[in-house]
């Protein structure tokens, strides 16, 4: 059972990490999907992408759920029938899932050289002239900002929102895995906390309100 990484970020909060190896049809073996889900997933054309669903409902097995206790929202955020606050995501190879008793999002991303060419449309002036102009530091730092961006996109959960105009995020350290970030949307500001973690080529970035001092 490939679960690659368990973070516990506090009391009631952790993050679980799937490396996935396993071919499709190893991953369905006992689980046990609703309707709704077996139809989601049988209309997937990517297999890539019906593993990584798949994995997501083995890292609920772990963390005591099954796919019985996850429900979608009209917005297609996930929710857990106990209350519980849950994130997904999945790219390539990896998947995961943070669960918590507060508003949470998470994100994995490959890093790769292209994210260069789409770096306009989520990074603001501010956050630009903290980028180095070119090299691998580089395209760790968009990595990052993408992945912080887009947790918070999940955690926030409103349509309209805007990676670029809407969300701020400080100056960090490569070599200090903690980001701080900001949401201004309708005169309404707010504040994240986040953590990254780099791995095998990747980028996990989590998400959770700012914690009071």
């Amino acid at each position: 059972m490939p679960l690659y990484k368990t973070i516990t970020v506090d009391t009631n909060t952790n993050v679980l990490i799937w490396k996935i190896e396993e071919s499709y049809e190893a991953l369905c073996e006992g689980i046990e999907l609703t309707q709704i889900c077996q139809n989601r997933v049988d209309n997937m054309k990517s297999e890539m992408h019906r593993r990584g669903f798949m994995s997501v409902r083995h890292l609920l097995a772990v963390a005591g759920y099954t796919d019985h206790d996850l429900y979608y929202n009209e917005f297609g955020k996930p929710h857990l029938k106990d209350g519980k606050q849950i994130s997904i995501t999945h790219s390539y190879e990896f998947a995961g899932i943070v669960i918590s008793d507060k508003p949470v999002g998470i994100d994995i991303e490959k890093q790769r050289e292209k994210i260069e060419k789409i770096s306009h449309k989520f990074v603001n002036d501010y956050e630009n002239s903290h980028i180095p102009k070119n090299g691998l530091e580089k395209i760790r730092i968009l990595t990052i900002i993408w992945g912080a961006k887009e947790s918070l996109y999940k955690l926030y959960a409103t349509s309209g929102l805007s990676f670029e105009q809407d969300i701020y995020l400080s100056p960090f350290d490569l070599e200090y895995p903690f980001v701080y970030g900001a949401i201004n949307y309708k005169d309404k500001i707010s504040h994240y906390d986040m953590s990254f973690i780099e791995f095998e080529g990747f980028t996990c970035v989590y998400a959770l309100p700012a914690t009071e001092t």
